[in-house]
């Protein structure tokens, strides 16, 4: 089945899902979208079981094995997500928690990951399972950065302050960067391509890899503003914003910088001068209208995606159903106690305890651990790293995105003061 039929089938199965979210379901679009993957593929494996001779199963295996998730998201469909997320950032406010964002992003990444892989290591034996502290920390890393297409479907509905609802845009947008890094080291150590790899060197090529790409990101967003500012035709703007997010992703890959990071700094300093380089209304409102047709479509495709991965990518076992399960409330502890140091040195004066609750229960995970997990190589390991993996997921979609917005409205109310 050639890329052409592959998309009219992802594309007509997020427009029925869509009709029947607006028409019946009524939930946030993303959270639907990933609901009814995951109802259609356990439907499948159901009908499958029942009745092999149909081959649905074998159908949707196939279908999604020539689909590629890590390939479709980490080298292209993410780059677009956050480069839409970013540019519609208000960098102003988000300066304003530099700090605490920096923190959320780098430290609490790795307080995050160490914690998981410890508690993991710990838990999997308990129920049968032998898996390698270095893969358990892997794992870590992949569900540690919160995923900023899930945050951001559900951010503009939260009632929270606006400074906290800045630091979990921020957290979001640039802890996928250094999620991403740790992950491909630790992958490194695990699998001995890099056995001489020392703490510092590791550290140091972290550093580089995020600081290079954010210098990359700030060029190359110069640039671009430097060529919008000259025109006004949205054709042109829109040509000059699709060169600049894809050619970034593109160049920090080929000179081994973080390109979720280059990206998203592009982003917000195209979003922070839009006023400066957009000059006409009509224009404006053109770049608005495809920039948010883009971001739809590909938040449907993905969170579609990772719904229909269920039955297809992980052999399912009791053991590894109760492995998962345990794993949620510890990846909810490790979230919590990550996340405290950050928080008590550098969030405001007053409802420390409620912006920590509620930026615990945001740390929504999505298409981004997903894809990482899955791009992992063969091993004893993959399917217990891709159960956890999922199930951690699913529930912080399902569940945590269900139910963060009424958590809010409880704690803060109407309050805009932080």
């Amino acid at each position: 089945m050639g890329p052409f039929h592959l998309s009219a089938i992802l594309l007509t199965l997020a427009a029925v899902f869509g009709f029947i979210n607006y028409k019946w379901l009524k939930l946030p679009n993303t959270i639907s979208l990933f609901f009814q993957g995951l109802a259609l593929a356990l439907l499948v494996s159901g009908i499958d079981a029942v009745g092999s001779s149909l081959g649905l199963g074998d159908w949707l295996r196939g279908l999604i094995d020539q689909i590629s998730l890590p390939a479709i998201l980490l080298d292209g469909i993410l780059s677009l997500l956050l480069y839409t997320a970013a540019v519609n950032e208000d960098l102003c406010v988000l300066l304003k928690r530099k700090w605490t964002v920096l923190a959320l992003a780098t430290v609490s990444v790795l307080l995050f990951t160490g914690l998981m892989g410890l508690g993991l290591h710990l838990l999997f034996p308990l129920v049968g399972i032998e898996v390698p502290l270095i893969w358990c920390l892997v794992l870590g890393a992949a569900v540690a950065p919160t995923d900023p297409v899930a945050v951001h479907g559900i951010l503009g509905r939260l009632p929270v302050p606006d400074s906290l609802r800045s630091v979990i845009s921020g957290e979001s947008l640039f802890n996928d960067g250094a999620g991403v890094v740790l992950f491909v080291t630790l992958l490194h150590l695990a699998t001995g391509s890099e056995q001489d790899l020392t703490v510092g060197e590791a550290a140091l090529d972290f550093l580089k890899e995020a600081v290079g790409g954010a210098a990359l990101g700030f060029v190359c967003g110069w640039i671009a503003y430097q060529a919008k500012r000259r025109v006004d035709e949205s054709v042109v703007e829109l040509t000059i914003s699709l060169a600049l997010v894809l050619g970034t992703y593109s160049l920090a890959s080929r000179l081994g910088l973080s390109g979720p990071i280059a990206v998203v700094v592009a982003g917000l300093l195209i979003g922070s001068t839009t006023g400066r380089h957009v000059r006409s209304d009509e224009s404006r409102r053109d770049l608005h209208v495809v920039w948010t047709m883009i971001d739809a479509v590909l938040n449907s495709l993905l969170f579609l995606l990772v719904g229909l991965e269920a039955t297809v990518a992980i052999s399912w076992t009791g053991r590894l159903l109760l492995a998962a399960v345990l794993a949620v409330p510890l990846a909810l502890a490790a979230r919590l106690l990550s996340l405290t140091p950050a928080l008590l040195m550098h969030m405001g004066r007053t409802d420390k305890s409620s912006a920590l609750a509620i930026l615990t229960w945001a740390g929504l995970r999505g298409g981004v651990a997903v894809a990482l997990v899955l791009s992992l190589p063969a091993s004893p390991y993959r399917d217990p790293i891709l159960a956890v993996c999922y199930v951690a997921v699913a529930f912080s979609i399902l569940v945590q995105g269900l139910t963060l917005e009424p958590i809010g409205r409880r704690l803060y109310g109407g309050r805009q003061d932080l």
